[in-house]
């Protein structure tokens, strides 16, 4: 991977541009692709014959799918992910995990992924706009093996946005989405579905999606009212399966069918389906899909967390995730440690986990130093400052004051560079002002923290005001009170133009109805 500039996103140094964002296509849902001016023949995502890890939310994030391929799932779904905070992300290649994120705006990776899972992973959308999907299709689907749009979801955050089972009752919608993306794409495209109040609705519509083009149709066997404590509907699946030629995916059986491994292809046979998908059963142990039965749970839980350690997740997820694995065992010394952890510190109790974390301490230390060292530029000035927002008035910064003095001075605007140690999560930012670079010895807590700092230090150097509430008059102070009079001013004059208007408006009604008053009809 080649890298571009540098930026701190999600935790960790990143390479970010244009070209270390490429990285090799996965496979395509065509027959062949292009490499360099070749034509080479990839097999299709095949949706016949698998086990495949259902999309859920909160759980199906990178661990659990890496997770699942580990114990024998096929096909790995990720959790919906919206189409609006999709589209938002930029695509980054993360060198010191291996992975390539998406992030969004606020820093915050909404969708990791790696080599790994490439070949089988299919990136789960909620979208209720064909253009908008696309978009976010088109973003992802060089690093994923296909794309699903999230048609069965019943919960009010999907469906208030028309996303989700809403859908169900927009076949039109419904066709114009899959269209749009299996002509839009080279990736298969697939969706999953509820079933509807009549089973000849649910046919009619099945048959639309198909006219599509996807690859595939997941269908959970119960309608958007209905709970897992309601039985799954095989019946109605079987007869889907029955009606298409495309691949029928059966979900649903968590509940009432599937407890372990053998009991996979029982439900398969039940609903007649090409492929069954998982949901709840492997949320519970992901080792459902190994073939030799079921792992104790303890092993499962360690595998788990090694994984959350490697691929930097988030504690709140891993502890999410670990929660729905201990289930009636939360009230354990070892459920007891987990609900009261607040850090993935803490959430390493195990002897072999905690070893793992200390050795990536260890090597994220020894990359720190070196970080530290890259910092040490002879050509940038230091000082070692902090910014402490009591000792400046409301909304007035050293970035504003900066900022406005290189307006007066008419050089460029100022141009912040910041970075992320791994170990610590500390940041620390570099702003370049007149070809001049300037920053601060102590690393800050955040982002804009550490360009505040990085602001005080160039303008201590210039001998320049910082807006500190020590140093008398604030002429930035002074600037906002002569902005906000001038608007309250206008404001005022345009409230005596409206009331002027109206009077006038008034006068010219009255005068009109005295003349009309004293006309006699004849």
């Amino acid at each position: 991977m080649r890298s571009g500039s540098r930026c701190r996103l999600g935790g960790w140094l990143l390479q970010c541009s244009a070209r270390a964002s490429e990285v090799p296509p996965a496979r395509l849902s065509s027959a062949e692709h292009t490499t360099k001016g070749m034509t080479v023949n990839t097999p299709a995502l095949c949706f016949r014959s698998k086990k495949i890890l259902a999309p859920m939310v909160r759980v199906g994030t990178l661990p659990m799918r890496l997770l699942a391929l580990d114990f024998g799932a096929d096909i790995v779904y990720c959790e919906e992910l919206i189409d609006i905070k999709m589209v938002q992300c930029k695509r980054v290649v993360n060198e010191v995990l291996e992975t390539v994120d998406f992030v969004a705006p606020n820093e915050r990776v909404v969708f990791r992924t790696c080599v790994r899972e490439r070949d089988c992973v299919v990136f789960q959308m909620g979208s209720a706009d064909a253009e908008r999907a696309l978009a976010v299709a088109k973003l992802v689907e060089k690093d994923v093996a296909g794309i699903d749009v999230n048609m069965g979801c019943p919960k009010e955050y999907s469906t208030k946005a028309g996303m989700g089972a809403a859908l169900l009752s927009d076949p039109d919608k419904i066709e114009c989405i899959l269209s749009t993306l299996v002509k839009g794409i080279c990736k298969p495209v697939t969706c999953k579905i509820r079933i509807l109040p009549s089973l000849e609705d649910t046919i009619s519509l099945v048959k639309r999606i198909e006219k599509t083009g996807v690859a595939a149709i997941a269908v959970h066997g119960r309608k958007k009212e209905e709970r897992p404590q309601h039985p799954v509907h095989c019946e109605v699946i079987k007869a889907i399966s029955e009606a298409v030629s495309v691949p029928v995916v059966a979900n649903g059986g968590s509940h009432d069918f599937i407890k372990e491994y053998i009991d996979i292809e029982d439900f398969q046979q039940a609903t007649g389906a090409s492929s069954v998908m998982i949901a709840r059963a492997a949320m519970w142990n992901p080792s459902i899909f190994r073939r030799e039965g079921l792992c104790p749970l303890k092993e499962v839980m360690q595998e788990y967390i090694k994984y959350a350690v490697r691929y930097d997740n988030h504690y709140t997820n891993t502890k999410y995730c670990l929660c729905q694995m201990l289930r009636e065992q939360l009230e354990t010394t070892e459920g007891k440690k987990l609900h009261a952890a607040q850090s993935t510190q803490e959430i390493c109790f195990y002897e072999e986990t905690t070893a793992i974390l200390e050795a990536k301490k260890a090597s994220l230390k020894a990359k720190t130093q070196d970080e530290d060292e890259q910092m040490e530029d002879t050509d940038v000035i230091k000082m070692a400052v902090r910014f402490d927002k009591r000792e400046y008035p409301p909304q007035i910064t050293p970035k504003m004051y900066l900022l406005e003095w290189c307006r007066k001075a008419k050089h460029p605007q100022p141009v912040y560079e910041t970075v992320q140690r791994p170990l610590d999560k500390l940041f620390c930012s570099v702003v370049t002002v007149a070809e001049q670079k300037y920053r601060s010895t102590l690393w800050d807590k955040s982002k804009k923290l550490a360009e505040q700092a990085a602001a005080i230090v160039c303008l201590r150097t210039l001998g320049l005001p910082e807006g500190k509430l020590n140093e008398g008059e604030n002429h930035l102070i002074n600037k906002r009170k002569r902005e906000n009079q001038e608007f309250l001013n206008n404001k005022e004059h345009e409230d005596d133009l409206l009331v002027e208007a109206s009077h006038k408006r008034a006068h010219f009604t009255e005068g009109a109805s005295d003349s009309s008053s004293s006309e006699v009809p004849r």
